[in-house]
């Protein structure tokens, strides 16, 4: 797989994917959504993925969208943003349904659509020098990369709602305080901390784990009974594995559970 905006490998269970754009701040433009969407579908279907870890490479995290390509043509840019956002956005759909859950480590300023994708990991760890910068309205223009839908999920509607109209920007603690990141690490521990979350997650129940996120997704907007029946069904599902089996037994005979179903 030739990658130009991403670094892939897949290392004890964990599928390590950086953003290799260092000199251009690690733009989300037109190749970062197709290789994003690859790598998504890739992690989807491998049968050694079972956690991801996303980084990135040089001063900034990401810088958000790619001015320079967004301002090329006026009468093309509606055209542009559509072809842009359609990869992109089933990436993000991927990764979101996959049952590996997704680690984030943060190490500098994140903006725009770069915000959005944060939101939508299932762990993220930042480092104290990390930014959050909404930026959309800054430039006119509103969210995309799931922003609506996950800002709100980790921070609530109204909070959001100050995020990108007041075009803020958050520091580590104030991110963290808010939900959007899980914690703050100090510079120099952000990676092997974030490979040891990984190297966890990616030693647990998978299965479980991608009914649990699927779970996560549908409560805010579904019904109490709804809720309920998709619990009641996704647990009928994951009783069927060997992992859940092996790790009743495991647990009734005082021996630590081993989960190998992906």
């Amino acid at each position: 797989m030739e990658l130009t905006a991403f670094a892939f490998e897949v290392l004890d269970g964990v599928a390590h994917i950086t953003m290799n754009q260092p000199e251009r701040g690690n733009p989300l433009d037109e190749r970062f959504g197709v290789e994003f969407d690859t790598l998504a579908t890739e992690c989807s279907v491998r049968e050694d993925v079972r956690a991801v870890l996303i980084d990135a490479k040089g001063r900034f995290f990401s810088v958000g969208g790619d001015l320079n390509a967004l301002t090329r043509s006026r009468e093309e840019l509606a055209r542009f943003v559509s072809s842009v956002t359609s990869n992109l956005h089933m990436g993000i759909s991927r990764f979101a349904r996959l049952d590996a859950p997704v680690v984030m480590a943060v190490h500098g300023l994140a903006a725009g659509g770069a915000v959005a994708l944060i939101a939508g990991a299932d762990f993220v760890l930042a480092s104290p020098n990390a930014k959050f910068y909404a930026a959309f309205a800054g430039i006119g223009i509103i969210s995309d990369s799931g922003g609506s839908y996950f800002l709100p999920r980790r921070m609530g509607s109204r909070r959001a709602a100050q995020f990108y109209m007041l075009n803020e920007t958050l520091g580590a603690d104030e991110a963290a305080s808010t939900g959007l990141i899980n914690r703050v690490v100090e510079a120099d521990a952000l990676e092997p901390e974030a490979w040891a979350l990984a190297r966890r997650l990616a030693q647990g129940p998978t299965r479980a784990f991608g009914e649990a996120k699927n779970l996560l997704l549908s409560s805010p907007t579904e019904s109490l009974e709804g809720q309920l029946e998709k619990e009641a069904r996704a647990m009928a599902r994951v009783t069927r594995s060997d992992d859940a089996w092996n790790a009743m037994c495991a647990v009734l005979a005082k021996r630590k559970p081993n989960f190998q179903a992906r």
